[in-house]
């Protein structure tokens, strides 16, 4: 009776351990927005794009493919109708050129979007509260998949139309041939 009840409370430690590390490493992953432990240090900046796509808070900033920072905030503007995402970029990489270019890009074929840092050339560098005015706003496959249907469908129809223009026009301007 006495190993049965040790091997229920091994049990059921062992489920509770198991829940824990369930939600520990929920609050750790980018899209959910949860994070254990204080404010990170670092500065932020922000910048406007069209189009985010499927960026999340917590996402990576990186630059030449190293991660300098991560998403720490996304909201819409209603003056301007654009999406306002917030940066935070870790202290160290504090040389960061002011006129960089922040394009939003996809890891892989189908995997998660990040912000992409490329450098610009100016002397004065990103600091507290800057704004990143160059974007590039997030390409959506769907969206050119689209375009590329209707351009598609759009050139085979209007070739065949001119085609047969043209022969009509011909053989018009033929008739109308002055005879000898």
């Amino acid at each position: 009776m006495r190993s049965n009840r040790t091997l229920e409370i091994g049990t059921g430690l062992f489920v509770l351990l198991g829940f824990a590390a369930l939600v520990f490493l929920t609050t750790q992953l980018p899209a959910s927005g949860l994070r254990l432990g204080g404010a990170k240090a670092g500065y932020h900046v922000t910048a406007e794009f069209d189009n985010i796509g499927d960026l999340k808070t917590g996402s990576p900033v990186s630059m030449a493919g190293v991660k300098v920072g991560e998403v720490e905030g996304i909201r819409f503007d209603p003056q301007t109708y654009k999406a306002v995402v917030s940066l935070r970029i870790e202290p160290q990489y504090n040389q960061i050129p002011e006129d960089s270019f922040a394009a939003i890009q996809t890891q892989g074929l189908l995997g998660g979007k990040y912000i992409g840092l490329s450098p610009g050339g100016l002397d004065t560098y990103l600091k507290n509260g800057s704004r990143i005015d160059n974007t590039q706003s997030a390409i959506v496959l769907e969206s050119l998949i689209n375009k590329f249907l209707a351009n598609l469908s759009s050139s085979s129809g209007s070739s065949s139309g001119q085609g047969s223009g043209q022969k009509s026009d011909n053989s018009a301007d033929s008739s109308k041939e002055p005879k000898k």
